[in-house]
């Protein structure tokens, strides 16, 4: 069996790089290793309206899948809170298993030949491309295959160095208040270096946080003084929001969990015939943790950019296309801000205060958002 090229994970990137090749005519083979690809998420699978306005492959996709949240609210440490909203901006909570299937339809649908429970182990370089062991020869190898990318290690690409740790349990059965919010709170012992959160998503309640590991980390981090295990800090985490809604007499009905990558863009990000993708890539920013807008979005260019070239109409995209890749150099700046001077008192002090809320918006929103008075007694 040959491929024009092989795509290995059928992650956001990776569906959506295999959708615009196929639409395009290009024999595509996806290899995901596991058996459904709506199966053991690791993402929280939140939308930003950006998303929807820039990747056409969203289009089609069913109002069943998803759920608007128009605004967020802010918690402090002591659980005084800010609402904050922008005109026209919102959130999209997903069915994310069921989301991840229609991106695998839309790419069968196409064309592209998807191939379940299919591992990729080694490939080896070919005049014209490349002998993936197990599935035959491509001309074109894309790695979208996670943060811990077996792609970039067999092919000597960058590797990422640098997580997140987030945790998430669902709840079904549970009304929250206030559900057109995202809710999020800061916590330094509980979620150092980033946030816990809370939503009413598509027919389950969300309920998580990330930051940098307490104990060992396994990708090179620095260390958290004081922070508490994944496991610990969620315990801790579900106590602390109890006043604000209580799930600890609950049984999730489903737990994700694993590394987000954090330290921008890895490098080498690509070679003759070969580029990677996604989480693989470090395409996700470390200042939100947020992948899934410029995974679809990078992912379907990197698709059009692979099929022109296999066309004979452009360079190899491992050359001019990936200088299109997000250098996230402010963000990777206020991300070291933020580990390094993260105080729970400060944002005690300063939640309601109008610098916090013009950052907190930019942060959120993109721009400066509004604040909503009188919602939480924190101005």
């Amino acid at each position: 069996m040959s491929a024009d090229c092989v795509v290995v994970g059928a992650s956001f990137a990776g569906l959506a790089c295999a959708t615009a090749l196929a639409r395009r005519g290009h024999a595509v083979v996806v290899l995901e290793r596991k058996a459904d690809p709506g199966d053991k998420l690791h993402t929280t699978g939140i939308l930003v309206k950006d998303a929807v306005d820039q990747v056409p492959l969203l289009d089609a996709m069913p109002a069943a899948l998803v759920r608007r949240v128009p605004g967020v609210r802010l918690y402090a440490p002591d659980l005084s809170h800010v609402d904050l909203a922008a005109p026209g901006y919102y959130f999209l909570a997903t069915d994310t298993p069921a989301l991840m299937r229609w991106l695998a339809a839309q790419a069968t649908g196409a064309g592209a030949r998807l191939h379940t429970g299919a591992l990729f182990r080694e490939a080896s370089r070919t005049t014209h491309g490349f002998d993936v062991e197990g599935h035959g020869p491509c001309r074109y190898l894309v790695g979208a295959d996670g943060p811990s990318s077996r792609v970039a290690k067999v092919l000597g690409l960058g590797q990422n160095r640098q997580f997140l740790f987030g945790i998430e349990h669902e709840y079904t059965g549970v009304d929250l208040a206030a559900p057109d919010h995202l809710h999020c709170f800061i916590d330094r012992r509980l979620a150092p270096g980033y946030i816990g959160w809370m939503v009413a998503g598509v027919g389950v309640a969300q309920v998580g946080l990330a930051g940098r590991l307490g104990a060992a980390d396994a990708g090179g981090a620095r260390r958290v003084r004081g922070a508490l295990p994944p496991q610990a800090a969620m315990l801790a985490f579900l106590e602390k929001i109890a006043p604000v809604a209580d799930f600890r007499s609950r049984t999730p009905h489903a737990v994700r969990a694993g590394q987000i990558p954090c330290g921008g863009v890895v490098r080498p990000v690509a070679a003759p015939r070969a580029l990677l993708l996604g989480d693989a890539a470090g395409m996700v920013s470390p200042l939100t943790a947020g992948g899934i807008h410029t995974a679809l979005r990078h992912g379907a260019a990197a698709g059009h950019a692979i099929g022109d070239f296999l066309s004979g109409r452009a360079e190899d995209p491992c050359r001019g296309f990936v200088a299109s890749y997000p250098t996230f150099r402010g963000k990777r700046a206020l991300r070291w801000v933020f580990d390094h001077f993260q105080a729970d008192w400060a944002f005690n002090l300063l939640l309601g205060s109008r610098a916090m809320r013009s950052a907190a918006s930019l942060v959120y929103f993109h721009r400066k958002g509004v604040f909503e008075p009188g919602r939480g007694g924190a101005d």
